[in-house]
């Protein structure tokens, strides 16, 4: 099996920028990193995740969709999509992986979104396993491994370097043409740092959080439940939640004047805000639990319903350590979900 030690990360992404941007995780201030291109010098941070996901690289948070000008009392349609340039993102932890399966479901289905279809043809996904999650980690209670984060290529961290495996033809033909870089290891090391992994992951305190009450079908159980106003008193509706989710998709389009064209654009939106889904007619959702309530049930019940059971969440902690006020979908599914409904 391909290995690469901590000394020649350097090495292995000097010669991939070559052919691509490759874009990598890099602190800002203890605790928090985001990602940033590649340069000689640059230090990838060894934390886990970085503040904002990779979401952004695929479904950025503002892009220009269209423009408009009038000529002659002729209206001339411009079109700024142009193809996308191949570039990277290293480091993508097990979460924000299997967080692009859900965007895809969303994105890629018919009518296809082909503003980000262009992206994610165009963009290869190294992931990197989970060596200490933290205790705000709960990936595993949605069938994520964060041993095992796929990609379309893997680095499995044992501490002094990384076993790195292809897992479709895109990273296969990335891998190949690093020659000189790799040693060969006996695969029997990763599976060791795997199952250390594992270990970690099963003594996480979210580890055992339940999913039972949740899932396609349950909307009537639990659209009416009493505990829906107690949960939601204290959200602000900030949003935050929504913009550091991995797996939120919602957006609004808007129209700008610039004084020579008119730009249609979107951009990320929120369903914690009071003026979301707001028409001619009003809003259908007044209240804030009703806003509330709706966030929830869409990642642990609607999402679920129309896509063969699988969950909007994908248990990064994000929401955990970004709620000002302490309310996440841990909580939620604790105090709806749990016999002796502890918070």
């Amino acid at each position: 099996m391909l290995y690469l030690t901590v000394g020649k990360l350097g090495d292995l992404l000097e010669a991939a920028s070559k052919s691509r941007k490759i874009y990598v995780p890099v602190d800002e201030e203890p605790g928090k990193s985001s990602y940033k291109l590649w340069t000689p010098g640059t230090t990838v941070s060894r934390g886990l995740n970085t503040t904002r996901s990779a979401k952004d690289f695929f479904f950025p948070q503002t892009e220009n969709l269209a423009g408009f000008r009038i000529e002659n009392k002729k209206i001339q349609v411009l079109d700024p999509r142009r193809e996308t340039e191949d570039f990277a993102v290293f480091g993508v932890r097990a979460c924000d992986a299997a967080s692009f399966g859900i965007l895809d479901k969303v994105f890629l289905s018919e009518p296809v979104d082909t503003y980000y279809k262009n992206r994610r043809e165009h963009g290869l996904i190294l992931t990197m396993s989970c060596r200490r999650p933290a205790e705000t980690c709960f990936c595993s209670v949605f069938g994520i491994d964060a041993a095992n984060p796929g990609g379309d290529v893997s680095f499995t961290d044992d501490g002094a370097g990384w076993y790195i495996e292809a897992h479709t033809e895109k990273g296969a033909a990335f891998l190949a043409g690093l020659d000189g870089i790799f040693e060969d290891r006996d695969p029997a090391g990763a599976e060791a740092a795997k199952e250390k992994t594992r270990e970690i992951v099963g003594r996480l305190p979210l580890s055992g959080l339940k999913t039972d009450a949740f899932g396609g079908g349950k909307t009537k159980d639990l659209f009416d439940r009493p505990e829906w106003a107690e949960l939601s008193e204290a959200c602000i509706g900030c949003g935050t939640c929504t913009f550091v989710c991995p797996t939120c998709q919602c957006y609004d389009i808007r129209d700008f004047d610039t004084g020579r064209e008119i730009r249609r654009f979107r951009c990320w939106d929120s369903c914690m805000y009071s003026d979301f889904t707001k028409m001619a007619g009003g809003n259908p959702r007044l209240t804030q639990k009703e806003r509330f309530r709706q966030r929830f049930m869409h990642k642990l019940v609607y999402f679920p319903e129309n896509n063969e059971g699988e969950f909007g969440c994908v248990g990064c902690g994000r929401c955990l350590r970004s709620c000002p006020i302490h309310m996440n979908i841990v909580k939620v599914m604790k105090r709806l979900g749990e016999d002796d409904h502890e918070q």
